[in-house]
């Protein structure tokens, strides 16, 4: 049995900046979250780092370690089954780089946990929601892009590939994560889709996301591209019940 019902799924690709100071963060938390770090055999040391940490936390901090650079997507859905099969109950995802604040993590499990979400959304684009030191073009881009998204798809999401999310575990139990198709931003917009098709209530918590201040972004034109064509394929594709 786990030692927490909480687990919160960090992927990771070369962030031996922040990795030791991300998982110290998040162990201090109360009520407890356990970790499971899905790397992407990052060639700067990051699991082995994760490594150290996990010896000095029994039970608590858990490794995946994969051969390459496999996607965002893939990580998840590969901790997503871990996460089931060991019996978590509410499963999060989360940036390592500190861009999402390990405090909201609380915030996120209430919604889910006492507010009635089967997901919650940690979101930039609700009242409260906020980013901080991103360049101005770079807040348009990422606002009109989810409202591309919510045009095509009726969301109901404000902050449609938004990355820091609490899901209940008979969410994830219930969509066929075989089936999950997309790696980048466009994972982030198929889950809550799926989610919402399969008839599950998603909350959106404000969040302030800010920008990494250590390690190199993983963001890339092509990420961007399979987000943009994604949402189109997505509605003629997924099947509504």
């Amino acid at each position: 049995m786990p030692v927490s019902e909480r687990l919160v799924i960090i992927p990771t690709y070369n962030e031996k900046e922040n990795i030791r100071d991300i998982l110290s963060h998040v162990l201090r938390l109360q009520p407890m979250f356990d970790i499971l770090v899905v790397d992407d055999g990052s060639p700067d040391g990051t699991a082995a780092l994760v490594k150290s940490v996990r010896g000095e936390h029994p039970g608590r901090v858990h490794l995946i370690e994969r051969s390459g650079k496999l996607g965002l997507g893939t990580a998840y859905i590969a901790g997503f089954k871990w996460a089931i099969a060991a019996g978590y109950d509410f499963i999060f995802e989360m940036d390592a780089d500190f861009s999402h604040d390990p405090n909201d993590l609380i915030r996120l499990f209430e919604a889910c946990a006492n507010g009635g979400a089967d997901m919650s959304v940690g979101s930039r684009y609700v009242r409260g929601g906020q980013v901080k030191d991103w360049a101005w073009h770079r807040i348009f881009l990422s606002f009109t892009a989810s409202l591309y998204v919510r045009m095509i798809l009726w969301l109901g999401v404000r902050d449609t590939t938004a990355g820091f999310v609490c899901y209940r575990r008979q969410v994830l139990e219930s969509l066929p994560l075989d089936e999950i198709r997309f790696v980048g931003y466009a994972f982030q917009i198929e889950m809550k889709y799926r989610v919402r098709l399969a008839g599950f209530r998603i909350a959106e918590v404000p969040i302030t996301f800010v920008d990494r201040v250590k390690g190199k972004s993983k963001m890339s034109s092509g990420i961007f591209q399979e987000a943009i064509i994604g949402v189109l394929k997505m509605r003629v594709s997924i099947a509504r019940p």
